[in-house]
């Protein structure tokens, strides 16, 4: 064979390789409004930044008419590229290969761009769209699945990992994603379940269809388990991208900085007056947020799910942050199980990452309820505890209105290392509400007294001028400074300044046993 020939051929296995189980599979692909793995990789990286490895890998398997049946790549497209100039590993599964369905070399293309990216401290993106394991290779797939686990693991908090399921995610598959650090979902077209419909019906007798089972919404709002609902493909793509953006390379790297940024979108006067006079009127945090930190910068997490507590990326001057808030206008900003799980999580990876943690905190208490406690509030209020406590990042808490009770202590307050703790004028900082604590503190008193109303009424209104303020807690070094709201940008751009640096130490050991 000629040199010519050589090259010929090798041209026709690249061409061969692009595409993937056809053009007819192709065609399919895009008639149910689905991107091929290539097109998603294309819009994903940087413009002609992808190098691909193992293109020509095929499987190894000869049961089941396998050993006449072969595809270049073996349903997935794997290699490394660029975001925004900087390094990332990526594999995105092709579903016009056996449906995508995981084999041994198929994992085994996976595993080698984590092993890679793991070597060369860079991100990991998967793109999901699989119909699970390949039945026809038995447990050679399924050992595939496990040696991807193993290495989600081992980069957990090493490297950001990011999961964008971009079609059918079923049985061992969905427990990659669950291991990342963020899941990406498209509406109506990704579906997550550990088992499907029919065996759902078969077992429990339930009629459901695959979106009312594990569709985007289902999984964005009820169960929690993806962190971002996209319109469609490039949304999911494009988002992803703009996440990447807050975070560093690796766990040993400071987050990326922006050289420009926006002013606030809502201007410090505005702030001054946000808070209602009456505390048991709401108001949106997400007003607070927009005041302080650079304009459009906000990314929230977890969106839809547990709604009482927000958490999203920021920059603050161009710097990146992570924001924890309560969010007063959803069950008063009460903590609940949800609400802690989605919280703690985040507040975890913020620390793996090195992104400083701006928490604002307006919060009555725990959810009190029958329900909350059988399910474990305490359990799960305690992993949030748990995770601003270990969190050795720089972490500032600004208390806009109530802390209440074990709640407080909670939302990283001076006494789980929280670095700065401002208050506004209007936070009331206190074991409980004005209300409840004079019903118990004054509860003899008030039944003697000649009009036990008007008794109540004094006594409220002289309990809350003593106790239902910041200055409490500031007199204690509890509270770093009583600020206006105005001033509150200008504090936490200061106070990050004066934290860049910032080292705490740890007691050594192999890890904390967090309370799952």
């Amino acid at each position: 064979m000629s040199t010519a020939d050589k090259i010929a051929r090798l041209q026709g296995l690249r061409v061969e390789a692009t595409l993937g189980g056809g053009e007819k599979r192709i065609e399919q692909q895009h008639a149910r409004g689905k991107l091929t793995a290539r097109e998603r990789l294309e819009l994903l990286l940087d413009e002609g930044s992808f190098s691909e490895l193992d293109a020509l890998v095929t499987h190894r398997a000869t049961d089941f008419g396998l050993a006449d049946e072969h595809y270049l790549g073996d349903g997935v497209v794997t290699g490394y590229g660029r975001i925004d100039g900087r390094l990332v590993f990526v594999y995105s599964q092709d579903f016009t290969v056996f449906g995508g369905s995981l084999s041994e070399a198929h994992a085994e293309k996976i595993c080698k761009v984590m092993d890679m990216a793991m070597e060369m401290g860079a991100p990991i993106i998967g793109l999901s769209d699989s119909g699970g394991a390949r039945i026809q290779e038995g447990v050679a797939s399924l050992g595939g699945y496990a040696d991807i686990f193993l290495r989600n693991t081992l980069a957990s908090g090493v490297v950001p990992q990011i999961s964008v399921v971009l079609g059918p995610c079923a049985g061992g598959a969905v427990y990659s994603p669950a291991i990342t650090d963020f899941t990406v979902m498209v509406d109506g077209s990704s579906y997550m379940f550990v088992t499907g419909p029919n065996v759902v019906k078969t077992v429990t007798h339930e009629e459901i269809d695959f979106e009312g089972l594990g569709g985007a919404r289902v999984h964005n709002e009820t169960s929690g388990v993806a962190h971002f609902l996209a319109a469609g493909e490039p949304q999911a793509l494009l988002l992803t991208r703009r996440m990447l953006g807050y975070m560093p390379q690796n766990n040993l790297d400071p987050p990326a900085a922006a050289a420009e940024w926006n002013p606030p979108e809502v201007g410090p006067s505005d702030l001054d007056t946000l808070i209602p006079d009456s505390s048991q009127r709401s108001y949106d945090m997400h007003r607070v947020i927009a005041g302080l930190v650079d304009g459009s910068s906000f990314v929230e997490v977890h969106a839809l799910f547990a709604r009482n507590i927000i958490c999203g990326f920021a920059r603050i001057e161009g710097r990146s942050v992570g924001v924890v808030a309560q969010q007063p206008e959803v069950l008063a900003g009460v903590l609940d199980i949800d609400a802690s799980d989605k919280a703690a999580r985040f507040v975890r990876f913020c620390d793996c990452f090195n992104i400083p943690l701006v928490t604002l905190v307006d919060v009555p208490g725990f959810l009190p309820g029958v329900d909350q406690e059988h399910r474990g509030i305490i359990r799960h209020g305690a992993k949030l505890l748990y995770a601003y406590c270990e969190a050795t990042v720089p972490k500032l808490t600004v208390i806009t209105r109530k802390a209440y009770g074990g709640a407080y202590d909670v939302m990283s307050s001076k006494h789980v290392r929280a670095d700065l703790n401002f208050a506004w004028p209007t936070a009331e900082i206190a074991v409980m509400g004005v209300e409840g604590a004079v019903n118990i503190i004054f509860r003899d008193r008030i039944e003697a007294a000649q009009d036990p109303s008007a008794e109540r009424a004094r006594l409220i209104a002289e309990y809350e001028d003593r106790f239902a303020n910041p200055y409490v807690a500031a007199a204690r070094g509890y509270v770093d400074e009583v600020i206006l709201p105005s001033e509150t940008r200008a504090r936490l751009v200061a106070g990050l300044a004066m934290l860049e640096g910032k080292r705490q130490s740890v007691p050594s050991k192999k890890h904390g046993n967090i309370p799952l």
